[in-house]
């Protein structure tokens, strides 16, 4: 090989192509068949061109440094440079393989672009690709490029009202609030107390109660406010929508969401609409026994928050905690769980009797029905034990919401009419 070509080889079999070229020649030749003999000048040509003329300029197959964060699912960008043609073989775990040819222009690359066909969200891989370029003759070594990690974050459905707790916090916010305060939204008219402040006086109610400002009255309103909620991810397991993959016995399909996928559109769903309102929000992970991210407010606090929803995962087997997680006084709490166990169940419990509104996601995917018999068997044990304990959650008057890959746009009616009864109701206990 030629010491200004690398990784470039002469393809195919040039010593069979000459050995025919050959034979045709003297074929022709020996017949007098022109036509033949000239069949034969091509392969000869081919066999010294090949030979003589390696390609030239740098051949390059690189993969395009990708986001580290996206929300855009998982997609890459090869760029193939040298060569005439390069024969693609793309791949992924749980994808069927591609093949296809694209060409290269003889000055610059070729930028091929990668999509995966895949619902799942958090830490994925990007498609592996092999390329083999071709320049006449010549071919250059198999380059394997990709499989570059990266973090898919969960996306979100617009949500138009989401409960709120009964108690709201702070000075400042889009709520109203139950206290006397500053704010938009009038109370009544009192006559002037000490601590009223002069710019709050109304003069059109003192002249008409009082025209000779015996009494002077003031207009009070109430304090605006804003809402601080915990949203409580249960990520101590992570099932599909096939039963025999739960303890991790084969490998779940790309094309449906498990429950933790779901568990992250929802929490991302109901972070964007409370955040995008104004009110503040918290994370906690139940898999994790790391702090917990504290309730605030911004689209900063908003990426935190979506950031934190693409790391959550299993670690090892689902255990039950002693105790729960510590949240903010006065805050809603949404817990978004696949109630498998009763660990979930009492944490709600627990959390009810130190004060706090609970509302229960549900995030287990629509289980298809199990081929085998004892798998089915365990199933029908393993739903039914669920369904009385949400039966036994509903009847204590916890708020179950459904959030399944079917049933989403019920979810979403669910969560505002819980909004509307709330604000009626203005008591979530």
């Amino acid at each position: 090989m030629p010491p200004d070509a690398p990784g470039w080889r002469v393809g195919g079999l040039p010593e069979a192509a000459a050995v025919a070229g050959v034979v045709l020649l003297i074929a022709g030749l020996a017949l007098g068949r022109p036509d033949v003999a000239l069949l034969g000048v091509p392969m000869l040509l081919a066999t010294v061109f090949s030979r003589t003329r390696p390609p030239s300029g740098a051949h390059a197959v690189a993969e395009d440094p990708p986001d580290p964060e996206t929300e855009a699912g998982v997609a890459s960008t090869i760029r193939i440079s040298g060569g005439d043609l390069a024969h693609v073989r793309v791949s992924a775990a749980g994808h069927r393989t591609a093949e296809f040819v694209a060409r290269v222009p003889p000055d610059g690359s070729r930028a091929v672009d990668l999509r995966l066909a895949s619902v799942r969200t958090g830490p994925q891989e990007t498609a592996i690709a092999d390329v083999r370029s071709y320049a006449g003759e010549w071919e250059h070594d198999p380059v394997t490029v990709g499989g570059t990690r990266r973090l898919v974050l969960p996306s979100s459905m617009p949500l138009a009202h989401v409960p709120v707790p009964r108690n709201l916090r702070g000075l400042t916010g889009p709520r109203r609030s139950r206290r006397f305060g500053d704010g938009g939204e009038l109370r009544d008219i009192h006559p002037f107390a000490p601590g009223d402040r002069l710019r709050r006086i109304d003069w059109r109610a003192t002249a008409r109660r009082s025209p000779n400002l015996e009494t002077l009255y003031v207009r009070r309103t109430f304090a605006d406010a804003e809402a601080a909620v915990m949203l409580v991810l249960d990520s101590r397991d992570d099932v599909g929508t096939d039963p025999r993959t739960w303890r991790h016995f084969g490998e779940q399909r790309v094309d449906e969401a498990t429950s933790l996928d779901l568990a992250r559109h929802a929490a991302a769903s109901i972070a964007r609409a409370l955040v995008e309102h104004g009110d503040r929000v918290g994370l906690v992970d139940l898999a994790l026994d790391a702090r917990p991210l504290p309730p605030a407010s911004g689209r900063r606090h908003l990426r935190r928050i979506l950031h934190g929803l693409a790391l959550s995962h299993p670690v090892g087997e689902p255990s039950a905690r002693l105790r729960p997680p510590q949240v903010s006084a006065d805050a809603l709490i949404y817990l978004f769980s696949t109630v498998l166990d009763d660990a979930s169940a009492q944490l709600v419990r627990t959390w009810r009797g130190l004060g706090h509104p609970v509302v229960v996601v549900d995030t287990l995917p629509d289980v298809r029905p199990a081929s085998d018999p004892r798998l089915a068997i365990a199933w029908r044990i393993v739903r039914m034990e669920r369904e009385l304990r949400l039966d036994r959650l509903a009847r204590e008057g916890v708020p179950i919401v459904h959030w399944a890959a079917s049933g989403r746009a019920e979810a979403a009616a669910g969560l505002d009419a819980l909004a509307r009864v709330a604000a009626r109701k203005r008591d979530w206990r």
